[in-house]
C-alpha cells in the first residue's frame, strides 16, 4: 500500500470569484458546503471527505495548494521526514475546515502542497441523505452532476525533477512518460492508487514555474461527458476540446474554461493497473504526433495555455 492515500482537496484561485462559483454549482453540479470569507467549500456527491475543492476570490487565477491525505499517521510523519530530508518543507499547520494538522511543503516547481492524515467524513443533511448506506450523499442530477475530484495536471519548468521527487520523496508511481527525442521528459502520469492517473506534471512551454493545466472531475460513464459537453454549449462555456478519448492513460476527456479562467476537465473511464511491477509506458515525440487516441489532434492551447497567464507573473 502506498504511503499515500490520494490526491485533494485543491484550492483554485479565481477573479471571477461568483462567476466562478455558479459555475461550479450550477454548471458543473457541485455543493457548497461551507463558505468561509472569500472561500467557498465545494464537494461532489461522491467525495466522503467534507470538500474536495475550494474556490477563493482572489486577483488572478491558478492553484493555491493541492491537499494530499497520507494512508496512516506513521506514513504522514514518514513522508514529512522525506520532503525535509528534500529540502522543500515549509512548515505545519492547523490544516483546513473538516482537517486535522497538516504540513506544507513546495515542489521543486514551486506549487504549494498540504499533506494530512486527520479528515472529517460528510455527514449530509436530511435533504442529501442518500438511500443507500455505501455512498456519502443522494444524486441530485443538477448540471454535469460530478461525482468527485480525479486529478490535478500541473505545469513545469522541469517535468523530470518534479516526477522525481514525486517518486522519491512522495512514494507515487510512475506509469507513464513523455520523452522527447533530445532526451528531455515533456509528461510524467503518476499514482498512489490502481488509477491511471492522479497527479501529473506537463512542460510550460514558457518555461514558468508553479502554474496550473488543468483540474479534472470524474462522472461514471461516457454518455455524461457528452452530456456535459451540451450543459457547456447550452451554458456559453469556452469547451477548448470536445470529447474524446486519450493516447496516455486512455481516459474519456472533455475541457474548457471556467468563468476566472482555470482549465477544468470533466473524465471518465482510464486504465486501472492492477500489477505491482508494471513497467512505466514511455511515449515518443513520434507517438504523440499523431493525437489523441483515435488521431484527433491536440489543440494547439493544450501545449501552451495555464494558470496564472504567464503575463500576470512579470
Amino acid at each position: 500500500m502506498s504511503e499515500l492515500a490520494h490526491l485533494g482537496p485543491v484550492e483554485l484561485l479565481t477573479p471571477t470569484g461568483e462567476a466562478s462559483l455558479r459555475f461550479f454549482v450550477d454548471v458543473m453540479g457541485l455543493e457548497i458546503e461551507a463558505r468561509e470569507g472569500r472561500s467557498a467549500y465545494l464537494r461532489g456527491w461522491g467525495d466522503y471527505q467534507r470538500w474536495s475543492l475550494k474556490l477563493t476570490e482572489s486577483d488572478t487565477s491558478g492553484m493555491a495548494y493541492l491537499g494530499l491525505r497520507a494512508s496512516s499517521p506513521e506514513a504522514f510523519e514518514r513522508r514529512v521526514a522525506a520532503v525535509e530530508a528534500a529540502g522543500l518543507g515549509i512548515g505545519r499547520t492547523d490544516g483546513d475546515l473538516g482537517r486535522g494538522p497538516s504540513y506544507r511543503f513546495r515542489d521543486p516547481d514551486g506549487h504549494l502542497f498540504e499533506l494530512y492524515y486527520e479528515v472529517e467524513r460528510y455527514n449530509p443533511p436530511e435533504d442529501l441523505r442518500p438511500a443507500l448506506r455505501n455512498v456519502p450523499q443522494k444524486y441530485t442530477g443538477r448540471g454535469c452532476a460530478i461525482k468527485r475530484l480525479d486529478h490535478v495536471n500541473l505545469l513545469a519548468a522541469d517535468v523530470r525533477a518534479n516526477r522525481e521527487f514525486c517518486v522519491d520523496a512522495l512514494g507515487y508511481r510512475l506509469y507513464e512518460r513523455i520523452e522527447l527525442d533530445d532526451g528531455s521528459e515533456t509528461g510524467a502520469w503518476m499514482s498512489a492508487s490502481i488509477a491511471a492517473h492522479e497527479l501529473i506534471y506537463t512542460s510550460d512551454a514558457y518555461g514558468a514555474t508553479g502554474r496550473l493545466h488543468h483540474v479534472a472531475f470524474w462522472v461514471d460513464t461516457r454518455e455524461e461527458c457528452l452530456r456535459a459537453a451540451d450543459i457547456w454549449l447550452d451554458n456559453d462555456v469556452h469547451i477548448e476540446a470536445a470529447p474524446s478519448k486519450h493516447a496516455i492513460a486512455q481516459g474519456f476527456f472533455l475541457y474548457g474554461y471556467e468563468p476566472g479562467g482555470n482549465r477544468v476537465e470533466v473524465t471518465t473511464g482510464g486504465r486501472l493497473v492492477y500489477a505491482p511491477d508494471e513497467p512505466t509506458v514511455v511515449w515518443t515525440e513520434a507517438d504523440r504526433a499523431k493525437g489523441q487516441a483515435w488521431g484527433v489532434q491536440t489543440v494547439a492551447t493544450f501545449h501552451t495555455y495555464g494558470t496564472p497567464p504567464v503575463e500576470e507573473r512579470g
